[in-house]
């Protein structure tokens, strides 16, 4: 049996989660052993898109970036684009 509670997350897929980490492991010259955190999560904000991902890199001090967009929808400039931020 299956049950749908309110709004249903669309699903990712996989490849694209694997691909934006390896962009940001490449791009924040982190150890690979480094956990990265991915969070796929609708925007309650003002004025904010539906759908934010924010990445979280396990570093000492922990890091933590958003991205107005679903991980679907990032791509290669919008990780550069952090770097420049940082």
């Amino acid at each position: 049996m299956n049950f749908s509670f309110g709004n249903k997350k669309p699903q990712v897929n996989p490849e694209k989660i694997a691909t934006v980490k390896q962009w940001i492991y490449q791009f924040f010259t982190i150890d690979s052993e480094t956990p990265i955190s991915l969070s796929q999560l609708s925007c309650i904000e003002a004025n904010c898109p539906p759908i934010e991902t924010v990445i979280s890199l396990m570093t000492m001090p922990p890091q933590q970036y958003k991205i107005h967009k679903a991980i679907d929808d990032i791509d290669y400039e919008d990780i550069t684009q952090l770097i420049s931020h940082k």
